[in-house]
């Protein structure tokens, strides 16, 4: 099983910019669905971004679109989210997850990002705004 360890959390003033990365155990990143989730407290967590296997296919929620960017390096086998312009409704614990080799990032009956069809979790890592 692939193991995810996230880093790369702090605090930082409204306006600024944190890059978070998710070091992977195996060198298959390239060929999973690859996402970041995040969870605020008293919230529900939620899909931050994900990209494709192979083709690399990005998606981002509203929320955060036009101001993240999620990217992989393959051959360090890490996961990046990339976070300009913060904002204090950032704030939360951000997890890294990956799906089973070649499985696609959509949920087949939603057609959505779903964080229940993901196999592999990080500890998560620890992003504050204010």
């Amino acid at each position: 099983d692939v193991q995810l360890v996230e880093s790369g959390g702090g605090s930082v003033q409204a306006g600024g910019s944190l890059t978070l990365s998710c070091a992977a155990s195996e060198s298959t990143i390239s060929s999973r669905c690859m996402a970041w989730f995040r969870q605020a407290p008293g919230k529900e967590r939620e899909v931050v971004a994900s990209i494709s296997p192979n083709q690399g296919t990005t998606r981002y929620s509203d929320s955060v679109k036009g101001r993240f960017s999620i990217s992989r390096d393959n051959d360090e086998n890490t996961l990046y989210l990339q976070m300009t312009n913060l904002k204090p409704e950032d704030t939360g614990m951000y997890y890294c997850a990956a799906r089973r080799v070649l499985q696609s990032c959509l949920n087949e009956g939603t057609g959505s990002v779903q964080g229940t069809d993901f196999s592999y979790w990080g500890q998560g890592t620890q992003v504050t705004v204010s």
